[in-house]
């Protein structure tokens, strides 16, 4: 007889290694299923954590470089050791996925190693072993979605995983797609030295993100040294010994015009990670974009089969896979937790960062809502004025007739730590009147925050 546990989660990735330890903490006999030699998924291994890591490299090289002299610092000439910055990165890569596999020991999750399948329901097969599971849930993530022409060799076609991996600084780096991943690999090796273009097939860049916010920062991605070619498609590529050439066209169709690049970057997006899973064999349900089809509580059509995080329908977001594995382990226990998806915040780790949470404008004006809108520029906030960090501002949306907070969107220093009060007052109903009535500390960033509620809800006080 196989081994039996009560739920087997395959994908060991945010959403899989968060249900996994919640089902474990609460009782469970479980395992997570996992084909990388680490655990963490694209996000600890190849996403969010290197990236990160990498970003906050490249500012401090930036700031070191154009801006210490600001503050009255002195520094004589500034190198780039691009192998121990790289070096840094996989280091704070390893301590993270360490760290992921001392928490399975911890709470006795047992890591079945290797490419799993559903050979049938309540049967989960890994590495030629199958093991039965009263409770199967899918968390095997996404992958790079690919373009028609353009041939990923991750040496000069790179995905968001070669781009992690360069060995040096290209003279031109080429981003084909102007959302979250491309903006933010381009901003990486734009500040290490690099000449970056990105093309975009929409008008305009962040797609689905609040148009002014995307507006004011292609105007300050542009003003820091990045070329856009917008409402633009890439047809295809050639790649020989030296880099890539590139076959452009305008999205609504025209003459082709090449474009040469040291190494192309392809991020249109992702897509589910699906393969090999045999979902055909046990009949579980796709929807029209491939995803797997589940109800409000993650069920697919086959009792005892579950889904999470980027191979269900909603935004791919480490985050918000989080928030349903550990949201479905307690289903499965028998609690009713409940997840507000109105209220899960995006960020772009640029510099300055892009945060927001909730309805936009266009949202709202297509919803027929009557909305409030209030703002604050960062170059009036004190704390912003003292660390030269003055672009950008905070939007608050307030329903017309209650005051509710219904979104928030921010450009600015530390973005993605100041949409949490956002977030906050989404999930428990506040009104602007409330985050503005709230006491923040003097001086501080946040103070953009009550002030931009302060003009939703009545006026602001320092503009």
């Amino acid at each position: 007889m196989p081994e039996t546990f009560d739920v087997i989660v395959i994908g060991a990735g945010p959403g899989g290694y968060v249900c996994a330890i919640r089902a474990a903490q609460l009782g469970m006999k479980v395992a997570c299923v996992e084909k990388r030699e680490t655990l963490g998924g694209t996000c600890l291994n190849i996403g969010c954590i290197p990236s990160k890591a990498l970003l906050h490299s490249s500012e401090v090289f930036e700031e070191t470089a154009h801006h210490l002299a600001e503050h009255g610092i002195g520094v004589g000439q500034v190198t780039l050791d691009l192998a121990k910055m790289q070096a840094r990165k996989d280091d704070v890569v390893s301590a993270n996925v360490k760290g992921v596999e001392f928490l399975f020991k911890k709470n006795k999750v047992t890591w079945l190693k290797g490419e799993g399948s559903i050979p049938a329901p309540g049967v989960v097969r890994v590495a030629g072993t199958d093991y039965a599971a009263k409770h199967i849930v899918i968390a095997t993530g996404s992958e790079s979605t690919p373009v028609r022409g353009v041939e990923v060799d991750e040496k000069r076609i790179v995905t968001s995983t070669g781009a992690l991996e360069l060995e040096a600084v290209p003279k031109h780096l080429v981003v084909i797609g102007g959302g979250v991943i491309g903006l933010e690999m381009g901003s990486v090796w734009r500040r290490l030295g690099a000449q970056v273009t990105v093309i975009e097939f929409l008008d305009g860049i962040l797609p689905g993100m609040d148009g002014e916010i995307r507006k004011q920062f292609e105007r300050i991605l542009a003003k820091q040294g990045m070329t856009f070619r917008l409402s633009s498609k890439v047809t295809g590529a050639a790649v020989d010994d030296t880099g890539v050439t590139l076959q452009v066209e305008p999205a609504a169709g025209g003459a082709a015009e090449a474009i040469r690049a040291d190494v192309v970057l392809l991020a249109i997006g992702r897509r589910p990670h699906l393969a090999g899973l045999g979902l055909d064999t046990v009949g579980v349900a796709l929807d029209e974009r491939g995803r797997v089809k589940t109800d409000a509580h993650f069920a697919t059509n086959v009792p005892g089969v579950y889904a999470i995080g980027d191979a269900i329908a909603g935004a791919m977001l480490a985050h918000k896979a989080e928030d349903e594995g550990y949201a479905l382990a307690e289903m499965l226990a028998g609690q009713k937790p409940h997840i507000n998806y109105d209220a899960i915040p995006g960020v772009v780790y640029t510099w300055p960062e892009v945060a927001n949470v909730g309805a936009t404008e266009e949202s709202l004006k297509a919803a027929g809502v009557a909305y409030k809108v209030g703002k604050f520029p960062f170059m009036a906030n004190g704390r912003a004025r003292a660390m030269g960090a003055t672009d950008g501002f905070v939007k608050v949306l307030a329903d017309r007739a209650t005051d509710k907070v219904l979104g928030a969107h921010i450009i600015g220093p530390d973005a993605g730590t100041l949409i949490a009060e956002i977030a906050m007052a989404i999930e428990f109903g506040a009104s602007a009147e409330d985050i503005a009535r709230i006491s923040h500390a003097h001086p501080s960033l946040n103070e953009a925050v009550k002030e931009a509620a302060m003009a939703a809800w009545s006026k602001p006080l320092h503009l």
